[in-house]
């Protein structure tokens, strides 16, 4: 059948990014024909060229559309604007598909997919990658009363239209389903990871890494992702200066780019224990994970948060190395009913600097939480085995 995707943000393992559509799209491709609508906002910030942009088989079509994680408000909505209008017009003149799966973030996105399959009479699902507008109305984005009604109306329409709808989080389906959807609507679809990249992170990539970077005898704890604003940095960034205080032995490693970016380099400048990577492949940064005794996965303290599904969690266990997390939603569940990762809560450095002196002092119960969360990974985290129940939710939507 023809498969129409609807995704602002096509990214490859060249990317500094997840890839997760990439890793779906080629397996999927393989049975069936798929035609890609994106921009080429990451095209041009590929690392390296091990990976073809696309995978065998996917058609694209791109619309130059700038977009970058420091844009303001008006910035970003013209952004989003300037891909639903592309979209809506490349679904119109592509073959007619059988389906259509619509990504968001954006919401807009979702809702150009929606009106394609509206006017040339198809199915579609919708993928929910993070809560909107629920989000950029909790970051503060939407401040306009009836801009904000009106979102909402727009995406509870979205979720009705929607043949099947696809949240990246056991907490996104509970919100979903909140809103009056029947269950038999939702499948729960984590964002995952990808376990041949993970493998090529061995005992000799890692020890060559740790040499290059001159971290022999020193115990690592890494942040992997984007500097954003609803990432908490400066909870970070003081969390990492407390514990470099009474435990000189620690780096901490900021791996990424975004809006905090020069808090960061601010406290790398006065703090040797701090120190900023730059960007990485996608292919390469599970060497890095494997590389740290522990990774933060730090988020604001906003209930909407509570919800996501990041990247970096899944990427973390999937190389055996535990995770703390700073959500009350799902993701606490997680590591505490698998014991592969701890929780302190949100904004607090002094308990963030605490928990990190005490799993840090004990080896043994690092490397038995590791070992729980790549357990959890093979099991749940495939993205190869989310691949598949993603094109079963599309094949029947099709029928």
């Amino acid at each position: 059948m023809h498969i129409a995707v609807f995704s602002q943000y096509h990214t490859n393992p060249d990317c500094p990014a997840t890839s997760r559509h990439y890793s779906l799209l080629a397996q999927m491709a393989r049975k069936h024909r798929i035609t890609l609508i994106t921009t080429r906002t990451w095209e041009t910030q590929r690392l390296t060229q091990a990976f073809p942009w696309l995978p065998e088989g996917v058609e694209m079509r791109a619309a130059a559309v700038p977009y970058e994680n420091k844009m303001g408000v008006a910035r970003r909505a013209l952004s989003f604007g300037q891909y639903a209008a592309y979209a809506l017009r490349e679904g119109l003149r592509i073959e007619k598909p059988d389906v259509i799966w619509g990504i968001s973030t954006p919401l807009t996105a979702a809702w150009a997919a929606a009106q394609v399959a509206r006017m040339r009479r198809v199915p579609w699902v919708f993928e929910v990658q993070d809560l909107w507008p629920a989000f950029p109305v909790a970051m503060g984005a939407v401040p306009n009363g009836v801009a904000r009604r009106g979102l909402y109306a727009l995406e509870k329409s979205l979720y009705q239209s929607a043949r099947h709808i696809l949240p990246l989080s056991p907490d996104m389906t509970a919100y979903v389903q909140g809103l009056g959807i029947p269950p038999e609507k939702l499948t729960t679809s984590l964002n995952g990871t990808d376990l041949d990249l993970a493998a090529a992170a061995t005992d000799a990539a890692v020890a060559a890494l740790r040499q290059q970077q001159g971290l022999a005898g020193r115990q690592v704890i890494l942040y992997a992702g984007t500097f954003g604003r609803a990432n908490d940095m400066p909870t970070l960034v003081a969390a990492a200066e407390l514990l470099a205080a009474r435990h000189p032995a620690v780096t901490w490693l900021f791996m990424g780019h975004g809006y905090d970016e020069p808090l960061l380099q601010a406290a790398a400048a006065r703090c040797p224990a701090i120190r900023l990577i730059p960007p990485q492949p996608r292919h390469a940064v599970f060497t890095w994970f494997r590389l740290a005794d522990v990774a933060v996965v730090s988020f604001l303290g906003l209930p909407v948060l509570d919800a996501n599904s990041p990247a970096k969690l899944y990427d973390s266990l999937a190389v055996g190395t535990p995770v703390i997390v700073t959500n009350r939603g799902w993701t606490k569940e997680l590591v505490e009913r698998h014991g592969c990762g701890w929780f302190t809560p949100a904004g607090e450095p002094t308990a963030l600097a605490a928990l990190l002196a005490d799993v840090l002092s004990n080896p043994e119960q690092l490397r038995a939480a590791g070992a729980a969360g790549q357990q959890v990974a093979i099991h749940e985290f495939d993205r190869r085995s989310i691949a598949a129940v993603m094109q079963q939710v599309l094949e029947q939507a099709a029928r």
